[in-house]
């Protein structure tokens, strides 16, 4: 009798589109449902954002009333970093751990599923708070009370509910990727050889782990406020409102790094593959990032000097705030120095790598302005503080996170990506962001105020520039779409390895098969080890992997 053994090739074969809006506990499937679901919150988000920047054109408000402006400033905020963010970096971990460290899935792979279907319906939430009575939330996306007590209880309440929904999946992430990370790898790999990536990931799950909780209990307890009278952080009634920000950002101030330290992880892989060189400093990238992920939990007064922290209090945070540039700096030398003398390929991944290291240095350079305590009091609450922070997350994650996009593109679709679309949009987000948020800094050492929608008219020049930079933002998203389209449809195939690289997710086919590798993927040089002794070359189609694809296809048992 003869015995057909199907193959992972075949059970790849039979999966359907329909599969991605399942409760699917495959981790790829997963983390494509994360990526697809945080560029829907991105483009709703960044709608928001060109509200916004065409009602402070003018000094007047005349485009939105000054209630909705602040809705508006609220959801885009709360959007960009819980709903896009965040999940785009447990998108990438999500596809990407597993396949880097040679296991078949996640550890807990129900629990992984669990952690997505929760952010949809936290963004759903958000979204329907603008139909409840008084409308959405309008008291940013920081929430402080008082004000947070009296600008809308159902909007306020919906916004808690819906923070609190992608916190747990957040918490639930974490401990699936350091559990991942600790106990799947393939015997031959230790963790000073597995990739940057998953160090950025181990320090990343450490934050959400310690922090994620503290934030949860502020919001649990800013609820009960609002609706059962009590007065926590309610100054009428006894409450702090002080204690409420110092339990918020203990949480916000790491997730600036939950936000980054995924993309310090992309980045690490992208730049030596396309300047075929090894990484310089592996050890010192890895351990910064675990260093960067315990000093950020003691930094977060920085954001308090003009709340009544006391002064030696004060200068604790100044210190530990400009240490935190060390590890940080670290990264970007180490980074400089992979490129330096490198064969360098160009392409759109390669270009958005060098964009992030240019605008996360602007970003990186005013935050240490922002850490000198006078500074930090003079710039306090205005757009100085609001064009630092969109250099580190917009110009940093966002650079990163195209960069991987387009590296790993290939692998999850099997299919090229068509290049001068590629280059057009870093070209138009390159300058968009360049021309937004730079002269932001002009604004904030001019004295003006963030989170106003009514100005003063000597502002209106630069604020003109910077909406015309929204809207150049705004257009690159055209290309980009066009391209994702384009590529799924008419892309070039892509082979296996198109980038010749050397850690583990490339040993397998474009797009991956179900169960990851065919066998056991052998770990036959180290993540880096580019233009060495050790390199192995690899075509971007071998005879090894045409004859592999055919052995898949062809795997029968008698």
């Amino acid at each position: 009798m003869t015995t057909v053994v199907a193959s992972n090739y075949t059970a790849h074969k039979e999966r359907k589109w329909t599969d991605y809006f399942t409760f699917s506990t495959d981790h790829k499937v997963i983390g494509i449902q994360y990526l697809v679901t945080s560029f829907a919150f991105y483009f709703i988000g960044g709608a928001f954002a060109e509200v916004i920047r065409t009602e402070l054109a003018t000094a007047d408000p005349d485009f939105v009333t000054p209630a909705l402006y602040n809705q508006f400033m609220t959801i885009h905020g709360t959007i960009m970093i819980f709903l896009w963010i965040v999940p785009a970096g447990a998108a990438f971990a999500n596809y990407l751990i597993p396949l880097m460290i040679g296991a078949e899935d996640m550890a807990f792979p129900t629990l992984n599923a669990v952690a997505f279907w929760l952010t949809p319906p936290g963004g759903i939430l958000l979204l329907a708070s603008f139909f409840v009575p008084n409308g959405a939330p309008q008291a940013g996306w920081t929430s402080y009370p008082p004000l947070s007590l009296v600008s809308g209880v159902w909007g306020e309440e919906i916004w808690i509910l819906s923070v609190l929904l992608v916190g747990t999946s957040s918490i639930l992430g974490a401990i699936n990727f350091v559990t991942t990370i600790f106990k799947m790898r393939i015997p031959d790999m230790d963790l000073h050889s597995m990739p940057l990536f998953c160090w950025s990931m181990l320090a990343t799950s450490a934050l959400i782990l310690l922090s994620t909780p503290v934030l949860a209990a502020a919001l649990v307890l800013l609820s009960f406020d609002l609706i059962a009278g009590t007065a926590f952080f309610n100054p009428t009634g006894g409450g702090d409102p002080i204690v409420y920000q110092h339990m918020f950002w203990f949480y916000s101030h790491p997730a600036v790094y939950i936000m980054i330290l995924p993309f310090f992880g992309v980045i690490s892989e992208v730049l030596p593959v396309h300047s075929r060189k090894p990484i310089f400093g592996y050890r010192a990238i890895a351990y910064s990032s675990l260093a960067i992920s315990f000093l950020g939990l003691i930094v977060w007064a920085h954001h308090m000097f003009t709340s009544g922290t006391p002064g030696w209090l004060r200068i604790f945070f100044m210190a530990a705030t400009m240490l935190i540039a060390v590890p940080t700096g670290i990264k970007i030398f180490s980074w400089s120095a992979t490129l330096w003398g490198g064969k360098l390929n160009l392409n759109t991944a390669m270009l958005f790598g060098v964009g992030f290291i240019a605008t996360f240095v602007m970003g990186g350079l005013t935050g240490v302005m922002l850490s000198s305590v006078p500074f930090n009091i003079h710039v306090h609450d205005t757009y100085f503080v609001v064009g630092h922070f969109h250099y580190v997350l917009f110009g940093g994650a966002a650079m990163g996170l195209f960069a991987g996009f387009y590296h790993w593109f290939p692998k999850m679709t099997g299919r090229m990506i068509n290049e001068p679309l590629g280059k057009l949009h870093f070209i138009l987000l390159f300058i968009g962001l360049n021309i937004t948020f730079l002269p932001m800094h002009k604004l904030g050492l001019m004295g003006m105020n963030r989170r106003i929608a009514l100005y003063d008219v000597q502002f209106e020049p630069i604020n003109l520039i910077c909406t015309i930079g929204a809207y150049i933002l705004a257009v690159s998203s055209l290309p980009f779409v066009i391209n994702i389209l384009w590529s799924l449809n008419q892309g070039e195939k892509a082979a296996r390895n198109p980038w010749r690289a050397y850690t583990l997710e490339w040993q397998t086919s474009s797009p991956p098969i179900i169960e990851n590798f065919e066998e056991e993927p052998v770990l036959w040089t180290g993540p880096y080890d580019y233009g060495t002794d050790s390199e192995v070359v690899n075509e971007e189609e071998t005879v090894d992997d045409m004859l592999a694809e055919v052995g898949s296809q062809l795997r029968y048992r008698s």
